[in-house]
């Protein structure tokens, strides 16, 4: 047995957050294989990560719905295997007995009495349960991007305190978190698209406060398959003149996405990388539709327009379908204890962990088998420490 760790979701009654603590428990307990946890591949877990023993989840959340009939509703949609949920029902309860209220940003609560009250919560939650350390994680809903005035609330830590002081409430609401967490010294990981730690006051007060943060939106579909196949066009010679692509998605991410303002985070990032990889500017339409019927599944459709020699056209299509929260929980669970080792060996400001994002932070690099060889270097390097 490890050091005790502590793992907090915000959004933790959303399906993501669910899918990821009902997975923890059921690996744990022998109920579950490890199917889809990168961190267990041998050139991962050379880095010397935590246990999933030794996790200790809790989180934020506004849902007041108890976190075992958020998890029977997930199973009765297919999202959980129903026959796991009797055996964990217990150490759910104990979960939803870690769970505080978050911040609503359409309370009157103003963020800096917000971040105090968040902060304690977090401190709380180490002191209580006798952790080492926390990482705080984003798995809530999506927001729309913010704007960055040069000298403002958003890019000055002055301007930012002096805002707070005076009871405004300057920041998006996955950036209260943000600021909560280094205010407890917790390190962060963002898997959503929402600005988060990549507001330039957040980046600063981390450099500041020697904490190592990761992120953003985690990849976990469509764009993966990009990032595994636009290199391989490249490196062909293969000339790629389109690629338009459709998604559709359910549940409660859809919903969110439905609104124009929150998707362009998300298609911001979905776009990212293209060009890059690829060494041109590419066209191709993007489109993300809420179809509620979908559920948690999410459908992407994407035709690819190329030439070879001779100037020879050609077309690839694919079609993804995909659980999204099957596919994101082991990412969060990689990510919040790949960062926990980086904070325990002093490591600060954002991490190499592309091969988990499609807007990696501190990186330029989209390629997936190029950002695999930057975690698996990482690993090895991180693993080396206090040996």
């Amino acid at each position: 047995m490890g050091s005790r760790v502590g793992v907090w979701l915000v959004g933790a009654c959303g399906s993501v957050g669910v899918t990821t603590t009902v997975g923890a428990l059921a690996v744990r307990t022998g109920l579950a294989g490890r199917v889809g946890l990168v961190a267990e591949q041998p050139e991962i877990a050379a880095a010397g990560l935590p246990s999933l023993d030794d996790l200790v989840i809790g989180g934020h959340d506004l849902c007041t719905e108890p976190l075992v009939k958020r998890a029977e509703r997930l199973a009765a949609g297919g999202v959980l295997p129903a026959g796991i949920l009797p055996a964990i029902t217990g150490e759910l309860e104990e979960v939803e007995g870690r769970l505080r209220t978050g911040y609503d940003p359409a309370a009157a609560e103003p963020q800096g009495v917000a971040v105090e009250r968040l902060t304690a919560d977090l401190v709380a939650f180490r002191e209580e349960n006798g952790l080492d350390r926390v990482v705080v994680v984003d798995v809530a809903s999506t927001e729309r991007p913010a704007e960055v005035i040069e000298g403002g609330p958003l890019a000055d830590p002055d301007a930012l305190d002096a805002a707070l002081a005076a009871g405004e409430s300057p920041l998006p609401a996955s950036s209260v978190y943000v600021l909560a967490a280094y205010r407890a010294g917790c390190p962060v990981v963002s898997f959503t698209p929402s600005p988060g730690p990549r507001l330039p006051v957040l980046v600063t007060i981390a450099e500041r406060a020697g904490l190592p943060w990761a992120g953003s939106d985690g990849k976990t579909g469509e764009t993966l398959l990009k990032s595994a196949l636009a290199p391989m066009f490249a490196t062909r010679a293969l000339q790629v003149n389109a690629w338009a692509s459709y998604n559709m998605l359910g549940g409660g991410d859809g919903a969110t996405l439905a609104d124009p303002a929150n998707a362009q985070s998300k298609l911001a990032t979905k776009a990212q990388g293209l060009e890059a990889m690829l060494g041109h500017p590419v066209e191709g339409p993007m489109h993300i539709d809420y179809v509620p019927d979908h559920g948690d599944w999410k459908t992407a459709i994407d035709h690819v327009s190329f030439e070879g020699f001779l100037g020879v056209r050609m077309s690839l299509q694919f079609t993804w379908s995909g659980c999204d929260s099957a596919l994101a929980a082991p990412l969060v669970l990689d990510l919040a204890r790949l960062t926990l080792r980086a904070a325990e060996v002093g490591e600060s400001g954002p991490l190499p962990f592309g091969f988990f994002f499609k807007d990696p932070a501190g990186s330029t690099e989209h390629r997936l088998g190029t950002q695999w060889d930057e975690l698996v270097a990482w690993c090895s390097r991180v693993g080396q420490v206090g040996v």
